[in-house]
């Protein structure tokens, strides 16, 4: 049985999820305003996530922030999956699946049947995890010298044909 709690997002985490931000970029070679990450939202996480039908999630380990993810909203019909992060001490644990499962069910919860997302060549994890759950590839692009895939994945679809 896992040891990860996941619980919504509340202010006092602010500094735990920045750090956890900053640490899980400096493992994949990346900074916070390197032109392939903004970082604007986390101060304004309640207002960008948790007010416009979205949410934010963190994940404890005796009460230590080590896992989180956000959606925000894009449209009426599709969400935006983000800031999915597992401290590199806590990782090969299968907490990045449990937060990418939580979002999805959260994600269908709040209405939405799509979700979209992105994340960049050299995050191999992070591109085998969303495959693993039936995330496709609808583009590339080059950004801030960083090749940056984009993926996507239909909600409704994938609830219909999932394992019971």
């Amino acid at each position: 049985m896992s040891d990860l709690e996941i619980r919504r997002y509340r202010w006092s985490d602010l500094d735990s999820v920045w750090a956890l931000h900053q640490i899980c970029l400096a493992q994949v070679g990346l900074a916070p305003g390197d032109g392939v990450w903004y970082d604007d939202d986390f101060p304004r996480i309640n207002e960008i996530y948790l007010a416009d039908r979205g949410e934010f999630l963190v994940g404890e380990v005796a009460g230590r922030v080590v896992a989180m993810g956000g959606i925000r909203r894009v449209d009426d019909e599709t969400a935006e999956m983000c800031r999915l992060r597992v401290h590199p001490e806590f990782q090969r644990r299968r907490y990045g699946a449990r937060m990418v499962s939580t979002l999805e069910i959260r994600a269908l919860e709040l209405g939405y049947l799509r979700l979209r997302g992105d994340t960049t060549l050299n995050q191999s994890a992070a591109i085998e995890l969303y495959r693993k759950y039936g995330w496709h590839e609808v583009r590339r692009e080059v950004r801030g010298g960083c090749v940056v895939i984009y993926g996507e994945k239909e909600l409704i679809e994938a609830m219909s044909v999932s394992p019971t």
